[in-house]
């Protein structure tokens, strides 16, 4: 059947994730959104067949696509196979897309694309409105990471 949960809590198959997002972004905002697929992709995906490295959204004439996030050919199937890397519609509420536009077109914000996954036997995509961290910002979170390992080590240290 279906992977069991708790009572009203859905069944999340997680397909791909996109580790180098939260490296490289301070993530703001997270939304859900559902993926407009098309023949074999959801065999391809169903199978674990996805890369989100380099994918990325962008709003195209007030709708928002998922670029550059490759869903591999479905072995099985036949000339009718999908390409791989086509931009791939992003299903939103029109309010969401609207707050999602206007930050983007803000200075520094970009949409990136954290995790694909299945709930209730749907594709789904978690997206993030991020802001990109620079070489000194990466290295203070480094740092500040280290010193908390440090404390840590040192109060397990002492009891």
């Amino acid at each position: 059947m279906g992977k069991k949960t708790a009572p009203g809590k859905p069944a999340v198959k997680i397909v791909a994730r996109n580790r180098q997002a939260a490296r490289a972004y301070f993530i703001d905002e997270k939304f859900e959104a559902g993926l407009e697929l098309r023949g074999t992709e959801v065999k391809s995906l169903r199978r674990g067949n996805c890369s989100l490295q380099e994918a990325y959204a962008r709003p195209r004439s007030g709708e928002l696509f998922v670029f550059n996030m490759n869903i591999s050919p479905y072995e099985e199937g036949n000339i009718e196979n999908h390409v791989p890397k086509r931009p791939r519609k992003l299903l939103l509420h029109k309010k969401e897309i609207r707050h999602l536009v206007e930050k983007v077109e803000q200075r520094g914000f970009t949409i990136v694309p954290l995790s694909v996954y299945f709930k209730r036997g749907r594709a789904k995509v978690e997206i993030a409105l991020a802001r990109g961290k620079t070489f000194s910002d990466r290295r203070d979170v480094l740092r500040s990471k280290d010193s908390k390992q440090e404390m840590e080590r040192e109060l397990r240290r002492r009891r």
